[in-house]
Order: C-alpha cells, then sequence, then structure tokens
C-alpha cells in the first residue's frame, strides 16, 4: 500500500520481507509514508508487527527489501534517521530505579520541560518517586510523555501506545498525535485498538504473511 500525499515522503519501503527465529513473517511489503501522515499497522498476533518497527529503526537485521529516509537507502541512512526519531517500544524505555523526572532529563529534557510534560500525562505529583513504584499505566505514561516534549523527533515509531492507557489517556495521546502531524512530523504505529486520527491510513501485514514452511529468507541483508 502506499499514502497518497503532496508532502515528501520521509520513509519508504521496497519489497520488504521480514523474518523471526528462522519463520519469515511476511514479504512483497511496499508503503510510503510522506511528512505530517500517520500509518496504523495491523494484524494478528505473530504476523510481524513488532518485528516490521524493530526492523524500521535498525534494530533487527533478518530482511530483504530496501528501507529508505528520505530517499536514501539505509545503512547509510540510518544514523540520519534516528536522530529524527522517537522510539517507544513495548518496554517503553523507562528506566524502573529512576523517578518520572530523571526518565526524561536523561532523554535530553530540562526539569521545566519534563515537568510540564509529565503533567500532560496526568503524573503530577509523581515526578519523584521511583518508576519501580509506580503502575503499569502511570509507567506507560512516563514512556509516552516524551512526546509532549518540546522540539520532539520528527518521526514516531510507537508500538502499542495505547496499553494500560485509560479514556482519559488515550484521548490525549489522540489529540498530542494529531498536533504533531498538523506540525509536519510523521507517525508510525501499531495498535489493536481503533484511533481516532485525521488521514490515518493503515497496514495490515495478515495480507503478507508467507506460507509458514517457508523458512528462508533468501537474498542479501541490507544490514552486514
Amino acid at each position: 500500500m502506499s499514502v497518497t500525499s503532496k508532502s515528501p515522503v520521509v520513509l519508504q519501503v521496497r519489497d520488504l520481507a521480514c523474518e523471526r527465529d528462522g519463520r519469515r513473517l511476511f514479504e512483497g511489503l511496499d508503503f510510503s509514508l510522506p511528512s505530517g501522515a500517520a500509518i496504523q499497522v495491523k494484524g494478528a498476533n505473530g504476523a510481524g508487527k513488532t518485528t516490521l518497527l524493530r526492523t524500521l529503526i535498525g534494530s533487527s537485521s533478518d530482511f530483504s527489501g530496501e528501507i529508505l529516509w528520505r530517499g536514501n537507502p539505509f545503512p547509510e541512512a540510518l544514523r540520519g534517521m534516528r536522530e529524527s526519531l522517537l522510539y517507544i517500544g513495548h518496554r517503553g524505555g523507562v528506566r524502573a530505579g529512576l523517578t518520572p523526572l530523571e526518565n526524561l532529563t536523561w532523554y535530553g529534557a530540562d526539569n521545566e520541560s519534563a515537568l510540564q510534560a509529565l503533567d500532560r500525562v496526568d503524573l503530577f505529583g509523581f515526578e519523584h518517586s521511583l518508576c519501580h513504584s509506580l503502575s503499569a499505566g502511570q509507567n506507560r505514561r512516563v514512556a509516552l510523555a516524551r512526546m509532549f516534549l518540546p522540539r520532539a523527533p520528527r518521526l514516531w515509531v510507537l508500538d502499542e501506545p495505547l496499553t494500560a492507557l485509560d479514556v482519559v489517556g488515550v484521548a490525549a495521546l489522540e489529540k498530542q498525535m494529531s498536533a504533531h502531524m498538523d506540525k509536519g512530523g510523521s507517525i508510525l504505529l501499531t495498535s489493536h485498538q481503533p484511533l481516532a486520527l485525521p488521514g490515518l491510513d493503515f497496514i495490515d501485514l495478515s495480507d503478507f504473511v508467507v506460507d509458514e514452511s517457508f523458512t528462508d529468507i533468501g537474498g542479501e541483508h541490507v544490514f552486514s
């Protein structure tokens, strides 16, 4: 699939195939993510949604095909992409031995911006609590607070960002995503829940799943 937009394409995938643990998950995937757009990746459990995201940020090398960042192929363009990347995976990147405030300042935020971001995700009063004492939902909001920092990276890659959030938290996150897109930011995310985002496009990896008996990805890997 391909998103139709007059905006410049920031991320493009051509004939991508990915594997995990010796099994090819999907193949023949093509899509383009323009500036100011969002794509939600769907598919059954085991279809390869997380593997796709990890491949696109350079954390998995078991693939064939081509990945381009602003028209430049990986791996040469990988460093430039990561400089513009906010990635929040299942674990969220939250350090349990630090407080929410310390976690955000570790990512480079100043105290004032970090406190404002924590307030935006309803963590006012918890900024000095150690994260290992917080609930799963609160730790998820610590991770997502990075989306509310000023000068947030232009590309957001989010793996199940709505997990453990209540209705109010989901609405706040959708509002922030829409604001990010309005400023020309791009979003690629997985979610089992529906999102209210303008112009949201979809990829269903189930449409690209191959025969499970085929386990050899073949070809050359882009990364060595």
